[in-house]
C-alpha cells in the first residue's frame, strides 16, 4: 500500500498577552526557555523526530525574532523537497490579519494544495513536551476518523482550565462531546479522578481539514478557532477521534517524564516549567539523546565558575548554566541562566530565570524573578525581595510573587 504523505503546520501566531512583558517585543513561540531554547523548538523537534519533512510555521504578531530563529536554526536540506518554512499572514483573502487559528489555516490553504498531502498534522507552538506524532498518525489512519485530537490525562479539579473530551462509552476512541473549560466535569470510566484534556495537537485527513476551514470561514458566528470551532464541528458530525498520550512511547523517555506536557501560557506556568528542569531527576529531562530537542547551536565558549578577587569561589546548586556564562564568586541556586550571563562577586541568584546576556553585578540579589535579555542588575541591587518596591519601579509582579524585568532594563540599587 502506498505510504501516506504527511504535512505539518505549526500555529505560531498568538500574541501571548499573559506572558507580558516577555512578549512585549517578541512572539510567544520565540520566548527563550530552558537556557538555550525557544518555545517553538519543542514543537518542531517533535515533528522532525517523528519523521515529518515538510513543515510550515504560521506566524503573525511581532514575528521578526521568531522568523529569524526559524530561518537560522531550522535549515533543512531542500533535496527531496524537505523544508521548514516560516510563513507570515499572506492576506490572500483580503487585507486582514488571522482572526483565529482556523482562519490562519484558511488563509494558508495554498500551502496544503501545493503539497497535496493525505494527512495534515496541526500543532501549537508554545507547549513543552515530547511526543512521537508518527504513532498518533498511525492510530488516526487506523481509526477511520477524519480528525483526531491528542489528549492528556489531567486531575479532574483542573478540568475548568482545559478543553475536556467526553468519550463515547460504546466506542472509546470516538469523541462524544468537546467541553470548553467545564465546571462540573465527569471523570474517566477507568480513572474517575481524571479527565482527558486537549493538548492542542491534531491530525486531519487533508481534504476534511480544508473543507472544514472553508465552511467555518463562511460562518459569521464563528470565532475561527481550531479548538473552539473546527473540532466541535467534527465531533457533531461523528468524525472526531481521540488519541490518549498514554498510548505514545517516546524513545528514551522515563517513567518520570514520559507523559509530561506543560502549557506555559502564564508567567507562573512558565516559571514552574523551568523548575521541572533542574532537579537531579528532572520532571522533564532535557538530556534524552534518543529524542533530542534541537535549537540553534551558538558559537560560544563553555560556562565558567571562577574565584573572585577576594578568593571566593562561584557555586551552583540544582541549576542550569548555559554556554558563555561566567560566574565569579557568586551563588546560583534553583535557577536557569541563559547564554552569556555574567554574575559578579557575592551576588545571589535564587529561584530565578535569567535570559541571554544578563549582567548581575557584585553583591546583588535576584530571587523568584525572570530577567529578560540584556538586563543589568547593578551592584548591591535587589530584585524579588520587596513586592511594592518592584511594582514602584515598573516591574511586573504576579500574584504568586514572581517579579519580571523587561528586556534591557537597568535595575539600580
Amino acid at each position: 500500500m502506498k505510504s501516506k504523505k504527511i504535512f505539518g503546520i505549526v500555529l505560531a501566531g498568538g500574541e501571548g498577552k499573559r506572558l507580558m512583558p516577555l512578549t512585549e517585543d517578541r512572539a510567544k513561540p520565540a520566548v527563550p526557555f530552558g537556557g538555550q531554547y525557544r518555545l517553538v523548538d519543542f514543537a518542531l523537534s517533535n515533528l522532525i523526530n517523528s519523521g515529518l519533512t515538510q513543515i510550515v510555521v504560521l506566524t503573525q504578531y511581532k514575528s521578526h525574532s521568531l522568523d529569524r530563529h526559524v530561518s537560522q536554526t531550522w535549515r533543512v536540506s531542500g533535496l527531496l523537497n524537505s523544508y521548514i518554512a516560516s510563513v507570515p499572514a499572506q492576506q490572500r483573502l483580503g487585507k486582514r490579519w488571522f482572526s483565529g487559528s482556523a482562519d490562519a489555516i484558511l488563509q494558508s490553504l495554498n500551502l496544503i494544495r501545493d503539497e497535496q498531502p493525505d494527512v495534515v498534522v496541526v500543532v501549537g507552538a508554545d507547549h513543552v513536551y515530547r511526543m512521537d506524532f508518527s504513532q498518533m498518525i498511525e492510530a488516526h489512519i487506523a481509526s477511520g476518523a477524519a480528525a483526531t485530537v491528542a489528549a492528556i490525562r489531567q486531575p479532574i479539579e483542573l478540568a475548568d482550565q482545559f478543553g475536556v473530551i467526553d468519550l463515547d462509552l460504546d466506542d472509546p476512541i470516538r469523541i462524544k462531546a468537546f467541553l470548553e473549560k467545564p465546571k462540573n466535569a465527569v471523570g474517566l470510566a477507568d480513572a474517575p479522578h481524571e479527565v482527558l484534556a486537549s493538548m492542542g495537537n491534531y491530525v486531519f485527513d487533508a481534504d476534511a481539514l480544508m473543507d472544514a476551514v472553508v465552511r467555518d470561514g463562511e460562518r459569521a458566528d464563528s470565532s475561527h478557532d481550531m479548538g473552539g470551532d473546527i473540532i466541535p464541528a467534527f465531533v457533531e458530525s461523528g468524525q472526531a477521534g481521540v488519541y490518549d498520550l498514554r498510548r505514545n512511547d517516546v524513545p528514551g523517555s522515563t517513567d518520570r517524564d514520559r507523559y509530561y506536557w506543560r502549557d506555559v501560557g502564564t508567567i507562573d506556568s512558565f516559571f514552574e516549567a523551568h523548575q521541572d528542569l533542574i532537579s537531579a531527576l528532572p520532571i522533564f529531562n532535557l538530556y534524552n539523546e534518543e529524542w533530542p530537542i534541537f535549537t540553534q547551536q551558538l558559537n560560544s565558549p563553555p560556562a565558567k565558575f571562577v574565584r573572585d578577587a577576594r578568593g571566593a569561589l562561584g557555586t551552583m546548586i540544582d541549576s542550569i548554566i548555559s554556554l558563555g556564562s561566567v560566574i565569579s564568586g557568586a551563588h546560583i541556586e534553583r535557577s536557569v541562566l541563559g547564554p552569556w550571563a555574567n554574575v559578579g562577586s557575592g551576588a545571589h541568584v535564587v529561584d530565578s530565570i535569567v535570559f541571554d546576556r544578563v549582567r548581575i553585578e557584585s553583591d546583588a540579589f535576584v530571587g523568584r524573578a525572570v530577567l529578560d535579555k540584556h538586563v543589568v542588575v547593578e551592584a548591591g541591587a535587589r530584585v524579588g525581595l520587596d513586592r511594592e518596591r518592584d511594582l514602584a519601579r515598573g516591574f511586573s509582579v504576579t500574584d504568586s510573587g514572581i517579579t519580571v524585568v523587561g528586556k534591557g532594563v537597568r535595575v539600580t540599587a
